[in-house]
């Protein structure tokens, strides 16, 4: 790209970094664009609901989803025998230094059954949670 002007036979020792400056760019473009439609947590189709508070700090609380199928997660993590979900529960809330006032959010997918719902909900009574916290989308009304 860059010719020798002084009339010296000299090859350049440099290295080119234009390309690599341009490759950076793109890269960084495509992260910030994808970066944002990445979503933490297992993937559940949220009930609707008319009158809905505001979502709480989710870094200070433990979420717990529940899937269609009927599958547990706590955070991130799947909950692959009901018998260790207390443990996987208070784990998680001691990690995040809750244990004094433990505070639960419950997100399960509005095609489950109820009766897993309960189940879950009964196991976190066990679990002596003090608070939970039921996660809905607002309902969108056609009324205008």
């Amino acid at each position: 790209m860059g010719g020798d002007v002084s009339g010296s036979k000299k090859t350049k020792s440099e290295p080119n970094v234009v390309p690599l400056c341009d490759i950076l760019l793109v890269l960084l473009i495509i992260f910030m664009v994808v970066t944002p439609m990445i979503k933490k947590g297992a993937n559940v189709k949220l009930p609707e609901a008319g009158n809905i508070g505001t979502e709480p700090e989710s870094g200070k609380m433990v979420t717990v989803f529940i899937q269609k199928t009927g599958v547990v997660y706590v955070d991130d993590k799947i909950v692959d025998d009901m018998t260790k979900f207390i443990p996987m529960l208070e784990d998680r809330l001691e990690q995040i230094k809750q244990t004094d006032r433990a505070k639960v959010l419950l997100k399960a997918d509005q095609e489950i059954a109820y009766g897993r719902v309960t189940e879950v909900m009964e196991e976190l009574r066990r679990a002596s949670i003090e608070t939970l916290g039921l996660v809905v989308i607002e309902k969108v009304s056609s009324e205008q």
